[in-house]
């Protein structure tokens, strides 16, 4: 099942090491790979001037500890990533507890987790441990830091696949590939994305192209829209953010900065026959790649359908986060779901419009049904209610909200009522 092959996919991916920038991006592209032939991979230098950033220099991290003054290592980042500070600067000395303690992190009201900290823009070493570890600590004695790490001119690393259709209007699709190992905030975005990559390459007679970029978050999108904007500006009609989408305790929705894009309005339909009590979030919740794709003068129609969304559970942002315990073959089945289904409604968005005056006699070509039921009674409703809206000006999303009936209801009306004539297509993308 695909719900098994995500879950497979995430378990491989879970103990690289990602950050903005180094290896790990480099690795977990390549596995994706595998999975993704056409995914091309792309470098871009130090200290290259992005907008009002600047790539900041490569992180390599190849060991790192503490040792106690009883001779114990703890915080050992072989054994668990987050317990290095992200971007730690090298270091090799023996300090008193004041000192050491002044580059510790734990949170108090998590005794038992391991915060994610990280420092991308201003040189810091630190370490990171559950606040029970902490306190048990001596206070006495010395102890010896040891990371191993270098910060070097290097190379931020992206990934990005197209996936043509017979329209070069575009639908973009972006995750990220930068967070060591937590799995509903990091690994679940890019599991997601790289099977709905997989479901859109087999899937026949596609009418939008389909743009997925796999970057570390902030600075990777604000790099490929320096690169793309232009040509992002003029081609992407919808779009979503993915990230979150790996739990199984709810689902949510953040919209554009506008609010009103074909991706909000798909959004927003999907979710309300998926889930009637998703929790629908506004901008000013925003706290991802959003930002970047909406930003002013940017503008890009990009919507967020998320299961738990970021920073609204408890093991966000902590070792807490894990495919054990928060991320389930299920959860993440059901996040690419959800979005599967956006897209099949963006692909679908039509508009029809009847070609015969009055109401079609649909007796004689077969298309109404002999016998009567609440079933058939439901379905001829459904059918009339489409015709009495196929005016060439709504499109089927619009139909769906008129007729309060989920869009894939009406897939197989457009697809006969062509067939019979009754009905001429015309593209929309409202």
């Amino acid at each position: 099942m695909i719900a098994d092959e995500m879950y497979a996919l995430a378990k491989r991916l879970w103990p690289i090491n990602r950050s903005l920038t180094g290896d790990g991006v480099r690795q977990t592209l390549k596995i994706l790979q595998c999975q993704l032939p056409e995914l091309t991979m792309h470098e871009v230098p130090t200290h290259t001037k992005v907008f009002d950033w600047t790539v900041p220099r490569e992180w390599r991290v190849r060991d790192a500890w503490i040792k106690t003054p009883r001779g114990e290592r703890i915080c050992e980042f072989q054994k668990n990533n987050l317990h290095l500070m992200g971007y730690s600067v090298p270091v090799r000395a023996t300090l008193d507890w004041a000192t050491l303690n002044e580059h510790l992190y734990s949170l108090p009201d998590q005794p038992t987790a391991i915060p994610y900290v990280t420092s991308y823009y201003q040189e810091r070493w630190g370490f990171c441990l559950s606040h029970e570890q902490r306190n048990g600590l001596d206070r006495k004695g010395k102890y010896e830091v040891y990371i191993d790490a270098e910060l070097f001119d290097g190379h931020l690393t992206y990934g990005d696949l197209i996936i043509p259709g017979r329209s070069s209007q575009e639908v973009l699709l972006s995750t990220y590939v930068c967070h060591p190992s937590m799995a509903n905030n990091e690994l679940s975005g890019p599991i997601v994305a790289t099977f709905l990559a997989r479901w859109l390459a087999a899937t026949p007679n596609r009418r939008y192209t389909y743009r997925f970029v796999f970057i570390p978050e902030t600075i990777g999108s604000i790099v490929y829209l320096s690169r793309h904007l232009d040509s992002l500006k003029s081609s992407v009609i919808a779009g979503f953010n993915i990230s979150c989408v790996g739990d199984d305790r709810s689902y949510s929705y953040l919209p554009s900065r506008s609010g009103n894009t074909l991706s909000d309005r798909v959004a927003l339909h999907v979710l309300k026959w998926i889930d009637p009590n998703f929790r629908r979030f506004s901008w000013l919740d925003r706290g991802s790649d959003e930002r970047q794709y909406c930003a002013p003068g940017v503008d890009l129609p990009i919507a967020s359908i998320m299961r738990t969304k970021y920073a609204e559970y408890p093991e966000y942002h902590t070792s807490l986060d894990s495919l054990e315990r928060v991320v389930t073959p299920k959860g993440l089945f059901g996040g690419y779901e959800a979005l599967r289904r956006a897209l099949e409604a963006i692909e679908a968005n039509v508009c029809a419009k009847v070609t015969v005056l009055g109401e079609p006699q649909l007796g004689k070509r077969g298309l109404y049904p002999t016998i009567s039921t609440k079933e058939t009674a439901r379905n001829v409703r459904t059918m009339m209610n489409f015709l009495t809206y196929a005016d060439g000006i709504n499109s089927l999303l619009d139909i769906a909200e008129l007729g309060n009936v989920p869009i894939w209801d009406l897939y197989e009306y457009v697809e006969t009522f062509e067939k019979n004539g009754l009905i001429t297509i015309e593209s929309s993308n409202s």
